[in-house]
């Protein structure tokens, strides 16, 4: 039995090299962390029931009397003789990764395999391991709506699975094999112990994997935050050469890249570090790669220089990824990030690419509103769409800072909403009007950030008995339950309400925002929305000017009631009703 538990051993390496295959080699990994399509679960069905036939043909030969007899490769079995091997491992393991369904078919072409391998008497193989595949898969845990790799099982938890799953394998043999109860007295310890042991490895690896993985996401999303802290004054200042190669020096401090370079759609920008020679500030853009992604809008990745497409003989570059920078679906230029060696372009910097991609291009439609802004005739009715607040700003990215100690997903997500808050601010500046569903995704943008900061501070409840493509201008709710935020709770640590209510009245729309706070000072109600008011936590001016631009657009009946006891506030106001055509 010692002799059979070690060659067993030796065995669980073939599923070890399926584990470093998968977290190792991209189109690999890219099957173990994607999303479950059909296309994608016959990919993995091939793979594991690859490797589940090469456990067969590795077994170990066991005779009727429990003997020993080859280790070698095993195409034919005598019907009498038996085979000690890892195929239930590959099997389970196919089931936790991709669900009942693979593990099923997975099991049912081991099963049928082994039949073809030792003869009809191992008919209840064929059974036993399509079970033991889709029972495996029940364990198969992935949430769609995150498209980051996550752990599917803990290792620990493994452990128990393979136990499991051997524990049955035992039972069918039991029950069907000729040789039933001898066998499993000889085979059962050595094979259920190293399975599970197996299962514990294979889990193991891929669990290090994400660990690490996890841990280069912390540090990277730290370092985006600081980059979007240094950039931000540069691209507010409009995308130019000067600008641009400021940004450029300070994207290349925080990473590793050969050499950046940002570009309008036909000139290049700024170039620093490697190939600077030949792609210089002010010079057409040289590489038919970036042409391609300005035309199409698309990311481009090239790992090799003719993918790069520069025509200088010379050039050192050999790996990069171009991405647009997009403006409200139009490219005004591109974020490109070299390497000398192709070998370091990993999705790692893929990523960071991305990402900092999407915060340029709202940091450049963020300079291009406020110069926008400038050159309107109603200055204060677009100060109220063009407004950030510079204290808002920092302080959500104080808090999503300290939020990547702890959770890495979370601050993840907070960077997301944040750039939410950013793009429904430009789109205010842009536009009229906007749905209710822009207006409603730039509110939770704003509460996400705010209820991270002061948790459990605020309960926020949205009742619209309307549909999502009701119009409305930019800004009208986010301004009321911001102004509430801020002055209706103060001293007041917890059960604070907000209830945010739109309604259809005959051919209008009620916009009402209430709250349970300590209400408003009758002697000010009536200035609110009229002139500025003194205040340690304002002046009031957003709410004037909200007024400003609703009678502006629908006239005086439009215009900021409110209704006040030292119970709560209710700011209620009527515009005519109109969907998005």
């Amino acid at each position: 039995m010692l002799n059979l538990s070690l060659l067993m051993l030796e065995r669980v390496g073939i599923v070890i090299i399926l584990a470093f295959l998968l977290v190792n080699v991209r189109p690999f990994r890219q099957l173990l962390f994607a999303q479950r399509t059909i296309s994608n679960k016959i990919n993995l069905i091939i793979i594991f029931a690859f490797f589940a036939i090469i456990s067969n043909i590795t077994g170990i030969e066991i005779d009727s009397q429990n003997h020993l007899v080859s280790t070698g490769i095993l195409l034919n079995l005598p019907d009498e003789n038996s085979i000690a091997n890892t195929r239930l491992l590959a099997v389970t393991v196919s089931g936790i990764i991709g669900g009942p369904s693979v593990g099923a078919v997975v099991g049912l072409i081991a099963g049928l395999h082994r039949v073809i391998q030792g003869g009809l008497a191992a008919w209840f193989y064929i059974p036993s391991s399509a079970i033991i595949g889709g029972l495996a898969g029940i364990f198969y845990h992935r949430r769609a709506s995150k498209p980051q790799p996550m752990m599917l099982m803990s290792p620990t938890q493994g452990i128990v699975v393979g136990f499991a799953m051997e524990v049955i394998q035992m039972l069918f043999i039991l029950l069907f094999s000729p040789t039933g109860w001898q066998l499993v007295k000889f085979i059962a310890i050595p094979m259920i112990t190293i399975n599970a042991l197996g299962t514990f490895i294979f889990l193991s690896i891929i669990d290090l994997f994400l660990t690490q993985e996890q841990e280069m996401r912390a540090v990277q999303t730290h370092d985006v935050l600081e980059l979007a802290d240094r950039t931000l004054p540069y691209f507010r200042a409009g995308l130019n050469q000067q600008s641009a190669a400021s940004v450029a020096k300070i994207i290349k401090e925080y990473t590793n890249f050969s050499a950046i370079s940002l570009t309008t759609t036909t000139e290049i920008l700024a170039h620093v570090g490697a190939g600077s020679d030949h792609h210089v500030a002010g010079a057409a853009i040289v590489t038919r790669l970036s042409s391609e992604a300005i035309q199409h809008n698309e990311i481009r990745i090239a790992h090799s220089k003719a993918e790069i497409g520069c025509s200088h003989p010379d050039c050192p570059l050999e790996a990069a990824i171009v991405i647009p920078l997009d403006v409200n679906q139009q490219v005004v230029g591109t974020l490109k990030m070299y390497s000398t060696d192709a070998a370091r372009l990993t999705p790692v910097e893929e990523q960071l690419a991305r990402g900092l991609a999407s915060i340029f291009s709202s940091q450049i439609a963020l300079g291009a509103a406020e110069n926008q802004s400038k050159l309107v005739k109603d200055a204060e009715i677009k100060s109220l769409q063009a407004q950030i607040n510079p204290h808002f700003f920092f302080n959500a990215i104080n808090t999503i800072s300290a939020t990547i100690r702890h959770d890495t997903e979370k601050a993840r997500s907070l960077l997301i909403q944040l750039s939410t808050y950013f793009r429904s601010n430009l789109v205010g500046v842009r536009e009229t009007e906007i749905t209710l569903a822009q207006e409603q995704a730039h509110v939770n943008a704003y509460l996400t950030l705010e209820q991270t900061r002061f948790p459990d501070k605020y309960q926020i409840k949205f009742d619209f008995q309307t549909n999502e493509h009701v119009m409305l201008p930019p800004f009208t709710i986010q301004v009321l339950v911001e102004n509430a935020i801020k002055h209706a709770f103060v001293g007041k640590a917890s059960g604070n309400q907000i209830r945010i209510s739109v309604t259809q009245v005959a051919q209008q729309l009620k916009i009402e925002v209430a709250d349970n706070g300590s209400g408003i000072n009758p002697a000010l109600i009536q200035q609110l929305g009229k002139q500025p008011i003194a205040s340690t936590h304002g002046s009031g001016t957003a709410l004037q000017n909200l007024n400003q631009r609703l009678t502006g657009l629908y006239g005086q009946a439009s215009h900021l009631q409110f209704q006040s006891t030292p119970h709560g506030t209710t700011v209620t106001t009527y515009i005519p009703l109109k969907e998005h055509a």
